[in-house]
């Protein structure tokens, strides 16, 4: 039995039918989504955390001590990239969905690619 925990920023009001945050340190929460056997289990809502003390460095911990080992994201820097590989959590480019159960499906099937530098935004977060 095979399970993940997918992480994706969303806007208000979250869930599968929220649409995609653009960024993942600006998004105004985060759907996670419980994966078992390529099936969907279980979906809950969690709010973003501020950008304050750790920067955006706070969603990378938030997250891991949510049990997230997948993250699907439109845009990011390059340092929270590294915190969350070295924490262990696999971060996928949304790429085309307009959804999060549109990127969460595709990840399940594995059509999304994992972040490169050069998938990075700019925006120094």
């Amino acid at each position: 039995m095979s399970s993940v925990v997918i992480a994706v920023p969303s806007e208000n009001p979250g869930g599968l039918d929220a649409t995609l945050g653009a960024h993942f340190g600006h998004c105004d929460l985060y759907t996670i989504v419980d994966v078992q056997d390529g099936a969907i289990a279980n979906v809950r809502v969690v709010p973003n955390v501020p950008h304050q003390q750790g920067g955006c460095m706070a969603p990378v911990q938030y997250l891991a001590g949510k049990g997230v080992q997948q993250l699907i994201a439109g845009g990011m820097g390059l340092r929270p990239l590294m915190g969350f590989n070295q924490v262990g959590i696999q971060v996928l480019h949304g790429g085309e969905a307009r959804t999060v159960g549109e990127a969460v499906q595709s990840a399940i099937e594995g059509k999304l690619p994992q972040f490169q530098q050069m998938h990075t935004c700019g925006g120094g977060h």
